[in-house]
């Protein structure tokens, strides 16, 4: 039986059900298994995942953070939980692709969404409070990393948010009416531009766009200081998936090409890291 075989049946034999369901597999997810089952009419998403140290993923934080997110308006509910397993509800809706980020139509409103996330999350969540910094990240995944080190001093002073700290298009959903901002696994206080970096550099932002985004979320206009700080935090989050992809290609058992993944992010990264050496010498 493959993972994603024992994963559904994971999900079939979960308390939560009415009866018999037959789960079915989700795509996405690269720390997780997704499914989709309906029971009594209604259909849920099904989360199966343990603890993953290696990239700092704690569930028992996941699940904190999902249902302070839900209280807040920023995600679907939480409607039951067990060790290893989650159970959302199912957002009839479209994920985003990196193409609608780069949409003027939805860039305001993703912003607005996050910084709503940002502010409103921390007055519903329960439990120790998750740092996620990701220098700290770094250090974990090397304690060797020159670069690392030299964009933390960049980024300097600042304001700590509660983050949710993967930006991917598909963890945005439209369901014609609104935005939700889904997966939770690496939520915690964070600086603000360490999202808006990852928005921007997950989705290749042009830098006109991801300036626009900076100017939307902070509501003023951008300066030269506040550019710097978020090319080097831009830079420090493609390093830092980067990494989480090299990291995977030894531990993850799920079917996907994380070498691949791996090069595309150097690739980036090696980008995002010469656009801030030319502003650091401008």
């Amino acid at each position: 039986m493959t993972d994603t075989q024992d994963s559904l049946a994971r999900a079939a034999r979960l308390s939560f059900w009415s009866g018999p369901v037959s789960p079915q597999p989700l795509a996405g997810g690269l720390t997780n298994t997704n499914c989709l089952v309906e029971d009594g009419g209604r259909k849920y998403v099904v989360r199966i995942g343990g603890d993953m140290i290696e990239h700092g993923i704690i569930r028992s934080t996941e699940l904190a953070a999902s249902h302070a997110a839900a209280e807040a308006g920023i995600s679907p509910i939480v409607v039951h939980a067990e060790p290893g397993a989650m159970v959302i509800d199912f957002v009839e809706g479209r994920s985003l692709t990196p193409a609608d980020i780069r949409d003027e139509r939805y860039l305001g409103r993703i912003v607005e969404l996050l910084r709503r996330a940002h502010h409103d999350i921390p007055r519903f969540f329960r439990g120790p409070a998750p740092l996620f910094w990701v220098f700290q990240v770094i250090r974990d995944y090397t304690h060797t990393l020159e670069a690392g080190e030299r964009l933390e001093k960049a980024v300097g002073p600042v304001e700590l948010v509660f983050g949710h700290n993967d930006m991917l298009a598909a963890n945005l959903i439209d369901d014609g009416q609104r935005l939700w901002l889904v997966d939770w696994d690496y939520a915690g206080f964070n600086s603000p531009l360490f999202d808006l970096g990852g928005l921007a550099s997950n989705n290749l932002l042009s830098r006109q766009q991801a300036e626009r985004a900076l100017e939307l979320y902070f509501d003023r206009p951008l300066t030269d200081e506040l550019r710097r700080r978020a090319a080097a935090m831009t830079a420090a989050s493609l390093l830092r998936e980067t990494m989480w992809s090299m990291v995977s290609e030894l531990h993850s058992h799920l079917v996907f090409d994380y070498p691949a993944y791996t090069a595309e992010y150097l690739g980036r990264f090696k980008l995002a890291l010469a656009s801030f050496d030319e502003m650091e010498r401008a």
